[in-house]
């Protein structure tokens, strides 16, 4: 499973998530569906934009787990 980090990215850049939404563009609601693991895909440009505003690295948000 694909685990969707942005929660502690955002705690390392002491950053709300309505800032966050905001920087990057989208709703809090869509911001809220990725940051709880429900989103099914995320866009290229998304993730671009949260990398931005973040200042990491897409494998600082995105980590791959083994189900159990």
């Amino acid at each position: 499973m694909i685990v969707i980090n942005v929660d502690v990215m955002l705690a390392r850049r002491k950053m709300s998530s309505g800032e966050l939404a905001q920087r990057v563009g989208i709703t809090a609601a869509n911001l809220s569906i990725l940051k709880t693991g429900k989103a099914k895909a995320i866009r290229f440009s998304t993730l671009d934009a949260l990398c931005q505003a973040l200042d990491c690295q897409p494998g600082d948000l995105l980590e791959y787990r083994p189900d159990p």
